[in-house]
């Protein structure tokens, strides 16, 4: 939603006043976007990876097996680490599809169940659902 002209007018006396009151301050947050400290996450995510790789080969090459089991869990994590970040980072939801905020998700799931639509179920859910029909029609 667009601001008003008396809106920006006072965000904009609110930005020289900042200015004016600490300008390095005000520098280091205008300047900050969230996907830098998300890109920083991936790559050390990807520098634990490479260490996880290395502590796996070294415990099975000296045939320690903790130390290959500790290896493929910092593997496993800094894997897990990587994804969530890249998601954060590009704004992708879990399939691949465009993050789509909370509430909306909720809306959704709330106005399908009581209109008769079809929700996502599972497949063993509609195949009860479908025993329950047939069951229903026989009697």
């Amino acid at each position: 939603m667009p601001l008003s002209e008396h809106e920006q007018r006072m965000l904009e006396q609110i930005e020289k006043a900042l200015y004016a009151e600490d300008p390095k301050f005000a520098h280091s947050v205008r300047a900050r976007d969230p996907r830098v400290h998300y890109r920083r996450r991936v790559i050390l995510a990807i520098i634990g990876f490479l260490l996880g790789v290395g502590l796996l080969v070294a415990g099975v090459i000296i045939k320690y097996i903790p130390m290959g089991v500790a290896g493929f869990l910092v593997m496993l994590t800094c894997a897990m680490w990587a994804l969530t970040s890249w998601r954060h980072m590009t704004g992708l939801g879990p399939r691949g599809a465009p993050a789509e905020p909370r509430q909306r998700q909720r809306r959704r799931r709330r106005r399908g169940r009581g209109r008769g639509q079809p929700t996502d179920q599972g497949f063993m859910e509609r195949l009860e659902e479908r025993w329950r029909r047939r069951q229903e029609g026989d009697r």
